[in-house]
C-alpha cells in the first residue's frame, strides 16, 4: 500500500518537521538540564527547572508523540515499509523506546519543577542530565539512520522481494 505522490511528500515533510522540531526541543531541553546542574545560582536553577517542565508537556512530547504516529504512517505509505529493511525497523524501535522513556521520566520532571517552584534549593536536586545525553544520542543515532540508510532486508523484506521477483 502506498500513498499516492502528493501525501507520500506531505507525510514525509510532516514526519521530518516533527522529528528535528523533537531533536532541536531536546537540544534546548538539554541546555537548560546542564544550567540547573551546574549554575550557582538558585534562581536560575529554579527557572530552568521550571522551564523544563513546560518544554517538555508543550514541546517535546506532542513532537515524540507526532513523530511516531507519522513515521509509522511514512513507512506505510512508502516502498520501505515498516518491516522490510533493518534501518526501518532499527528507527521504529529505537523511537519507541526514547518516547517511552521520555513518557516515564516526564514525572520526574515534573516533581523537579513542583520541588524548585515551592522554595525548595533547587540545586540540591538530582536533575535528569543522563536522560537527556542518553535521549539526545538516541535522536542522533535514529538521524544517522534516516540519512544512510544502511541496506539489509529483514526475513519479511526478503521474502516480499523474492514473492517479486517471481511474478
Amino acid at each position: 500500500m502506498t500513498l499516492p505522490p502528493r501525501w507520500r511528500r506531505f507525510v514525509l515533510v510532516t514526519h521530518i518537521a516533527t522529528s528535528v522540531g523533537w531533536l532541536g526541543a531536546v537540544f534546548a531541553y538539554l541546555a537548560l538540564d546542564i544550567t540547573a546542574e551546574t549554575t550557582s545560582s538558585a534562581p536560575l536553577a529554579r527557572a530552568a527547572y521550571l522551564t523544563m517542565d513546560v518544554i517538555v508537556w508543550s514541546v517535546i512530547v506532542p513532537l515524540a508523540l507526532a513523530t511516531v504516529l507519522v513515521g509509522i504512517t511514512n513507512a506505510l505509505g512508502t516502498k520501505w515499509g515498516l518491516f522490510r529493511h533493518y534501518w526501518v525497523l532499527a528507527k521504529l524501535v529505537l523511537t519507541l523506546f526514547a518516547t517511552t522513556v521520555l513518557l516515564i521520566e516526564t514525572a520526574t520532571v515534573s516533581r523537579f519543577a513542583e520541588l524548585a517552584g515551592s522554595g525548595a534549593d533547587p540545586r540540591e536536586l538530582p536533575g535528569t542530565l543522563p536522560h537527556s545525553v542518553g535521549g539526545t544520542v538516541v535522536l542522533l543515532v535514529v538521524l544517522e539512520l534516516s540519512v544512510h540508510k544502511p541496506r539489509g532486508l529483514t526475513r519479511h523484506g526478503w521474502r516480499l522481494q523474492q514473492t517479486a521477483t517471481k511474478r
